[in-house]
C-alpha cells in the first residue's frame, strides 16, 4: 500500500574537518568542497558543494544505505571511511495510516438479537466481524520505509472478530416460545426459533378478553384443580370453590400452562368453541392439541399475545 502521506527525512550529515579524516580539501579555490573521489551510501559527491551534496543524497535516499566510502586525502593516501546515513520517518503519519485503514476495513461483530415485546419471533443473525492487525501492520510500514530495496507494497491483514451472542446461542436460549394470535384463532409453538405447528384456539370473548402483551409460562399442572374465581360470572356463594381436577365441573381439561393472573392454556371438551371468543380469558385448545404442547413448554418460557 503507497502513501503520500510518510515522508522519509534523511538527515545526512557530512563533517566539514579537514583534520580529522582529510574529507575536505581547504584551499584558496576549492574551499568547503567535497574532497573528489568521496561517496556517502554508494552515491558520489566528490567535487560538489556542501548544499548540492546533500540534494543530490537526498534525491538518492531509496539507494543502498550504510556502503564504505573510499576516499583520498590530498596526499594521495586512501581513506576507508563508512558514513551512515540517518533515516527518520513520522510515527504520527504512520498511526494516522493505520487509523485511516482500520476506519475503511474494520467492521464490529454483530450479536443475535430478538424483540418479543413486539412479537417479533424473527431474530436478527449474528455477524462475524473484521479487524485491521494495527500493530502488525505499524511494523510492516516501518519496515518497508526503511527498507532500500524491500517491496513498496504492503499487504493488510485482519483477523475475524466472532460476536458474543451468535445465532445458534440465540436459538438455544429459546427452545420454545408461544405466539397466540388472538385475531386468527390460532397458537403458533416455534422451538428453537423455527415454527413447529400452529393450532387452533379459542379466546376471551368480549368484556372477558385474553390478556395482550408478552408474558411467560407461571407453572403447569396435569389434570388441575380450579379454583371458581372472585368474578362477576361466578355466583357469589362459589367463589373460591376449588373444583378437584379430572372432575366433570372442572373446565380445565387434560393440562394447564399458567400465565398471569388467574389466565393461562388448557384444554376444553367444547370443542365447538374453537376458532372463536367464548372463554373467560384463558386460551382453551382441543385436549389431544394441549397434551401435544404441554411437555414441549418449560417454565419461564415466552407467551406473546397479540
Amino acid at each position: 500500500m503507497r502513501s503520500r502521506s510518510f515522508f522519509i527525512v534523511a538527515t545526512l550529515v557530512v563533517l566539514l574537518v579537514a583534520a580529522a579524516g582529510g574529507i575536505y580539501a581547504y584551499d584558496s579555490g576549492r574551499e568547503h568542497q567535497i574532497t573528489k573521489g568521496i561517496t556517502v551510501g554508494g552515491v558520489p559527491v566528490g567535487g560538489m558543494k556542501e548544499a548540492a551534496a546533500r540534494a543530490k543524497l537526498r534525491r538518492a535516499v531509496l539507494e543502498p544505505l550504510n556502503q564504505p566510502v573510499t576516499a583520498r586525502n590530498v596526499q594521495g593516501k586512501q581513506i576507508d571511511e563508512d558514513i551512515k546515513l540517518d533515516i527518520a520517518y513520522n510515527h504520527r503519519a504512520i498511526n494516522r495510516m493505520v487509523k485511516r485503514i482500520s476506519t475503511k476495513i474494520d467492521r464490529p461483530a454483530r450479536d443475535a438479537t430478538l424483540d418479543l415485546e413486539e412479537g417479533n419471533i424473527n431474530p436478527t443473525p449474528s455477524a462475524t466481524g473484521l479487524s485491521v492487525r494495527a500493530a502488525k501492520l505499524r511494523r510492516q510500514l516501518r519496515r518497508s520505509l526503511l527498507s532500500v530495496d524491500g517491496s513498496r507494497s504492503v499487504k493488510v491483514q485482519t483477523k475475524m472478530v466472532e460476536p458474543k451472542v451468535t445465532s445458534k446461542d440465540l436459538a438455544d436460549k429459546y427452545p420454545a416460545v408461544v405466539i397466540v394470535h388472538r385475531g386468527a384463532f390460532q397458537l403458533s409453538l416455534y422451538k428453537h426459533l423455527k415454527l413447529a405447528k400452529t393450532y387452533g384456539i379459542a379466546v376471551g370473548r368480549v368484556g372477558l378478553e385474553t390478556p395482550a402483551g408478552l408474558y411467560h409460562v407461571q407453572n403447569k399442572a396435569i389434570n388441575p384443580a380450579w379454583t371458581m374465581p372472585n368474578s362477576s360470572w361466578v355466583a357469589p356463594k362459589d367463589r373460591g370453590k376449588v373444583i378437584p381436577g379430572g372432575t366433570a365441573a372442572n373446565p380445565l381439561k387434560a393440562r394447564w400452562l399458567g400465565i398471569y393472573a388467574g389466565a393461562g392454556i388448557h384444554g376444553t371438551d367444547d370443542s365447538g368453541s374453537i376458532g372463536s371468543a367464548a372463554s373467560h380469558g384463558c386460551i382453551r385448545m382441543r385436549i389431544p392439541d394441549v397434551e401435544e404442547l404441554y411437555p414441549q413448554v418449560p417454565v419461564n418460557a415466552p407467551v406473546y399475545i397479540s
